[in-house]
């Protein structure tokens, strides 16, 4: 089923998801759900609290660690996943979101991180990346710890964002 997305500044992209207890009927709706959404809005990944669903669950387009164009887009469902920084030197990407509209920024991340999961069989699931798909990945679990790309740019940039919102919700 398709959700909205939740929109900057909804208090709800702010707030720390509780982690998955156990897998159930719930869990993999809720997975179904936010693959329809993220399909249908466009997209690489997404996270439970963007269709307002205060879970620890993300998906991503797994296919970006090979950064080939033409591939197709491979979906994948991390709940509960944890990050481990491999590279801290910095890496710089620009960065969108779904909840985030009309706005792209370079965003400093570290360069090569680890991300630790379950899939919805509840296998461990452990991947990699870097660069792009690296940033993809600390991008959508920043998500679950309440925060945005935008916390990550300057204060410029997001008071000139913050403006142009306020003004166009007027």
């Amino acid at each position: 089923m398709l959700r909205p997305v939740v929109q900057y500044p909804d208090p709800v992209l702010a707030k720390i998801c509780e982690p998955v207890a156990e897998i159930d009927d719930e869990v993999r709706s809720l997975a179904k759900d936010m693959l329809d959404t993220l399909v249908t809005v466009g997209g690489v990944g997404i996270a439970a609290p963007q269709i307002g669903v205060l879970k620890r669950m993300v998906i991503i387009d797994v296919s970006l660690e090979k950064e080939q164009d033409d591939l197709p887009q491979d979906f994948r469902v991390f709940i509960n996943p944890v990050i481990t920084v491999l590279d801290p030197k910095p890496h710089e990407e620009n960065e969108g979101c779904l909840s985030v509209p009309d706005l792209r920024a370079k965003v400093k991340r570290p360069r090569r991180v680890a991300l630790d999961a379950m899939d919805l069989e509840g296998k461990p699931v452990h991947i990699e990346g870097e660069g792009y798909y690296g940033a993809c990945m600390q991008h959508e679990t920043d998500h679950l710890d309440g925060k945005l790309f935008i916390d990550h740019i300057s204060f410029l940039k997001r008071s000139l964002y913050d403006k142009k919102m306020k003004k166009n919700r007027k």
